[in-house]
């Protein structure tokens, strides 16, 4: 059976469907499937049970409502559909459409016909959620980012820049293939899951030199709309700004984008030659690493790469493990460790339980792990600031996994200022 991914999204008072959006070779389920699977959720609510997933032979199934209004479902038959992904599917995908077309109206469905087609502006973001890509921010809620050489005059630009066009809010990030190089102050004090929302959006919209684009933020404004303002600098890099009625999207495309930022084109693209990295190659990784995925978890910010070496030694990699594969794996790994073995944060979703609990033998609270497959290996480690996910080629020693973890958390957290 190929891997399939399916979201259904019901009205809860009526459980009439919204939307139903796939990935993957399904066909369209039936309206009597979709009764039952809404069906079973709610005869658990009249019986005071908390349903939130369950597993058939082949497909695993989960439910989320949101604020009594908004019934969300997901079934997976991927290897990788596990509690935490399809948990965070259904949040991401909510919030989404908060994003997109506000809280109240989602809370206050009264006209279904009507919301059926506010929520197609969606369809672009929730199916980027469902597709394979070269970001892992769904799964981590950290945004992705990259690391470039010229991070300080590119932070410079950028400041200046965003205090010229919106001066009242200070709110602007440059991206690179919807990826975060650098942001102001007040654009990473934004909720994690909104900055993430905000990449996502953006590379889930057509190309385009500029936009001028309403957007709800989920935790910070979901009610007020605010403007999303997006200029394309070079093909892939764009520079954004969040602010209200002012300033007009022509003042700052005519006035103040080619003033700031064409004497940077080189160290723009610069960020597109280092984008699939994520930092510069010029950082000597063990040569047995076959991907990695570091995260920030103070900054709630993530690198990731299934690129770690230059593209001839790559490419050589790439004959035993391809890249579809790794990301697989490293997405697989990063579920088993936060759910099973690294503490939750204490801003995890405490609605439902995600994380298993450590072996009762155990009194602390484990900082490393590793697991060892036919054609790879893995290897994480946890300090107070960062997590570190590595994929290893599958002759690397398991013996030298800690040592070159170590090795490479202490050397990508002293090189890149991340």
């Amino acid at each position: 059976m190929a891997a399939t991914v399916q979201l259904l999204c019901l009205a809860t008072s009526s459980g009439v469907p919204l939307y139903c959006r796939s990935k993957g070779e399904s066909r369209q389920l039936p309206f009597s499937v979709i009764g039952s699977l809404n069906g079973v959720h709610m005869f658990g609510s009249n019986q005071d049970i908390f349903l939130t997933s369950t597993s058939t032979d082949n497909t695993k199934v989960c439910w989320r409502v949101f604020h009594d209004s908004i019934t969300l479902i997901a079934m997976a038959s991927e290897e990788d559909a596990s509690d935490l992904y399809l948990s965070r599917l259904l949040d991401n995908v909510f919030s989404a459409m908060v994003l997109v077309i506000g809280l109240d109206d989602l809370v206050n469905l009264k006209n279904v016909e009507r919301m059926k087609r506010e929520l197609r502006a969606c369809y672009k973001l929730i199916d980027s959620f469902l597709a394979a890509s070269d970001w892992m921010g769904d799964l981590t809620q950290c945004v992705d980012c990259v690391v470039s050489p010229h991070t300080d005059i590119l932070q410079e630009a950028l400041d200046v820049f965003v205090a010229a066009a919106a001066s009242e809010s200070n709110f602007g990030c440059l991206m690179v293939m919807n990826k975060v190089v650098v942001a102001t102050e007040k654009w990473w004090r934004l909720a994690a899951q909104e900055i993430m929302l905000l990449a996502w959006l953006v590379g889930s919209l057509a190309p385009s030199t500029s936009r001028d684009y309403p957007i709800y933020l989920p935790h910070g404004s979901p009610t007020v709309p605010h403007r999303l303002l997006t200029f394309q600098l070079v093909p892939g890099v764009e520079v954004c700004l969040l602010c209200g009625p002012t300033p007009t999207l022509q003042q700052v495309q005519t006035e103040l984008v080619e003033r700031f930022w064409s004497p940077l084109l080189e160290p723009l693209k610069t960020c597109l030659r280092v984008h699939q990295h994520s930092f510069s190659a010029g950082i000597p990784l063990h040569r047995s690493i076959l991907g990695l995925l570091l995260v920030n978890r103070e900054q709630n910010k993530n690198l990731f790469t299934l690129q770690p070496h230059t593209v001839e030694h790559s490419q050589q990699q790439g004959a035993a493990v391809p890249p579809e594969r790794r990301r697989s794996i490293l997405r697989l790994f990063y579920t088993l460790a936060v759910s099973s073995y690294f503490p939750a944060d204490s801003s995890e979703d405490s609605s439902a339980p995600l994380h298993e609990e450590f072996h009762t033998s155990f009194t602390h609270s484990p900082a490393e792990c590793y697991i060892a497959a036919d054609d790879h290996k893995c290897y994480a480690i946890q300090t107070q600031q960062h997590q570190l996910f590595l994929i290893f080629t599958s002759d690397t020693p398991t013996f030298a996994l800690r040592n070159i973890a170590t090795k490479t958390i202490n050397l990508l957290t002293k090189e890149l200022p991340f």
